[in-house]
């Protein structure tokens, strides 16, 4: 298939490139590299350097790719930033997405593939979280998200443009050629190692009275591999609807840190710090529908697996991408 992906020089992004490639469709990557890297672009994919606010050049990079269909990651992703800006969020998010899913319409490409988030659900009436859950965001990021969820919807219906979006929960690891490196990283895994790089002296764990066995935070963990399979198995035609990505398996914040110094081999100071507003005690993904509907098998659950991967990364790209 020729494949346009949004987005694809980013963390998720380049992985789900390099895996696409490698099970033979060809690739157009379109990207603005505000958050991706130009390096992190596999040298087998066409690069079109681009904003999806920018309507025409949308349109004219789809006819160019002839896109039987798109993986869109392209979008801001800081929950944080997205309370102080919101507009930035649902300008870029929703928006410009739309630009996307008219030239889409308009061109002929008939599946899209959304990248999506589990903060879309907001803190969850139960866990495991499946996706029949209230969906009932608590910050502007989900909230766009959820927004172009409703959006990709009407256009199924109205347009035929069939879609499937997955609800990620916390995508880590690397592939041996791409791994995480974003210009603000809020990720738990690659801050604890850089303290085992010795980039930073410490780490930080933001509460220790939650209600969980050891205070901290529970968090579900997914191979950056295993997410880029079930985008493959996302293009299959026929394939629509909502799909939850994660283990299943629930890690806490200490668990991390702990997994980080066995696999590092290196001792890992963390200081406490109070908790953060909105941080819900555990979200733990149900993906019984993705294994039951895609066939989807993640090849790499175990959080010692996940760690080791990006640990090898960071060695090998201690200062992250050049560009």
């Amino acid at each position: 298939m020729n494949i346009l992906v949004t987005g694809g020089a980013g963390y998720i992004g380049s992985v789900c490139v390099e895996e696409l490639l490698n099970a033979g469709h060809r690739v157009t990557v379109f990207d603005n590299l505000t958050e991706g890297h130009r390096s992190a672009v596999d040298a087998r994919a066409q690069f079109v350097p681009g904003c999806l606010s920018d309507a025409i050049l949308v349109k004219q990079t789809l006819q160019d790719a002839k896109a039987d269909a798109i993986l869109h990651f392209a979008a801001n992703a800081l929950v944080g930033e997205s309370m102080t800006n919101p507009a930035k969020y649902f300008r870029n998010n929703v928006a410009s997405g739309l630009n996307l899913l008219d030239a889409a319409v308009e061109c002929g490409t008939r599946k899209i593939v959304f990248s999506s988030t589990c903060a879309t659900y907001g803190p969850p009436d139960r866990v495991p979280m499946t996706e029949d859950l209230p969906q009932r965001p608590i910050n502007p990021y989900g909230e766009s998200k959820l927004m172009f969820e409703k959006i990709l919807q009407w256009y199924q219906q109205i347009h035929g443009l069939e879609f499937v979006a997955f609800r990620y929960f916390n995508a880590a690891g690397a592939s041996e050629k791409f791994g995480e490196h974003h210009r603000i990283e809020t990720h738990l895994i690659p801050n604890v190692l850089k303290v085992a790089l010795g980039q930073t002296a410490q780490c930080e764990i933001y509460g220790m009275d939650y209600p969980t066995p050891d205070g901290t935070c529970i968090r579900d963990y997914i191979h950056i591999r295993d997410l880029a399979q079930a985008h493959l198995l996302g293009l299959a035609t026929g394939r629509t609807g909502f799909y939850n990505l994660g283990n299943g398996d629930g890690y806490s914040v200490r668990q991390v840190i702990e997994t980080c110094e066995r696999i590092t081999g290196k001792k890992i100071p963390a200081v406490e710090k109070p908790r953060r507003p909105g941080d819900p005690p555990r979200l733990v993904a149900a993906a019984d529908k993705a294994l039951r509907e895609l066939g989807w098998q993640p090849k790499f659950p175990k959080l010692d697996d996940i760690v080791a991967t990006a640990w090898e990364w960071h060695q090998q790209h201690p200062d992250g991408y050049p560009d």
